[in-house]
């Protein structure tokens, strides 16, 4: 019994000193998601509007006007960016952008895979070991792996410059940015969206198309050189971001879970190394008081 009641001290040991780490877990999350939330926060608005400003804009302009990046082509090649985090106790944040990622492959692209022609740049650890277990046919693109530890701009636009550079000498076809679209802490979306071509604005079934009458200023070329570029690496940086405001927030709901888990064992725990203590004291005194009476006959 007393064998019993140690193993039952060190679990509930182990589980109090686990409660604690996944108490300092959610704290750190906390922390962190609060200085990445305003991050995103503040750029979500302005992207988003730029970017259907540029959709607009080349959805009205003969033949995607003077920039290749809205100009659509027989898809041959294609490169899929997935945005991922470099650490797991996140709950399923990495595996549903995983799932994202080879539905998008599967469904959309099986041709292009099916010829060797898709190819997967990671930024962030998780989703390349996710990959290259299940993954034999397709290209990987690891050298932005480390990107992730620090998204601040500069460095991320450098990783969409070179993506544009490879779409206008026509190595891809398309791009498509497989990410994390931030909500709160307690919901997030794994998204796949068309990064280039720009997609052009949609037209709702049975609504004539309008097409607006814009004014270039200095000139249709120039502005669409200067602008374009830096529009498409704010969406990029905005995806990047996005993930990970959703990263810590799923670490903080997570290890929140977890604290909660913990405390809810130790509980039950608790009440039954207490049953069995008193078992064990029951079990003494009944041998005391039987030892006693046998001396007294």
């Amino acid at each position: 019994m007393a064998g019993g009641l140690k193993e039952v001290r060190e679990r509930i040991k182990s589980v109090n000193n686990t409660q604690q780490i996944t108490k300092a877990m959610k704290m750190v999350s906390a922390a962190k998601l609060r200085k990445a939330q305003n991050a995103i926060m503040q750029v979500r608005p302005y992207a988003n509007r730029l970017n259907r400003m540029l959709s607009n804009i080349l959805s009205n302009l003969d033949g995607g006007g003077d920039t290749s990046f809205g100009k659509a082509r027989d898809v041959k090649n294609v490169l899929v960016v997935v945005v991922t985090s470099n650490r797991g106790l996140c709950g399923a944040f990495n595996t549903n952008i995983c799932k994202e990622a080879t539905a998008l492959i599967t469904e959309k692209y099986g041709r292009q895979r099916s010829n060797g022609n898709v190819s997967m740049l990671f930024i962030g650890k998780k989703g390349f070991d996710y990959f290259r277990r299940r993954f034999r046919d397709v290209t990987f693109i690891t050298d932005f792996i480390p990107v992730y530890e620090n998204v601040a701009y500069e460095n991320v636009s450098a990783v969409a410059r070179g993506r544009m550079d490879e779409f206008s000498m026509g190595k891809y076809d398309a791009v498509e940015i497989v990410y994390s679209r931030f909500k709160n802490a307690a919901t997030v979306f794994p998204t796949a969206e068309q990064w280039l071509p720009v997609p052009k604005t949609e037209v709702p079934a049975g609504t004539k198309a309008k097409k607006s009458d814009y004014i270039f200023e200095p000139n249709e070329h120039e502005l669409l050189e200067t602008l374009v570029p830096s529009i498409l690496q704010l969406a990029f940086h905005k995806c990047v971001l996005d993930t990970q405001a959703s990263e810590h927030g799923s670490r903080m709901t997570a290890m929140g879970k977890a604290t909660e888990n913990a405390e809810e064992l130790l509980k039950s725990l608790k009440i039954f190394y207490n049953k069995k203590r008193q078992e064990a004291i029951t079990t003494e005194l009944g041998e005391i008081v039987s030892g006693a009476a046998a001396l007294e006959n």
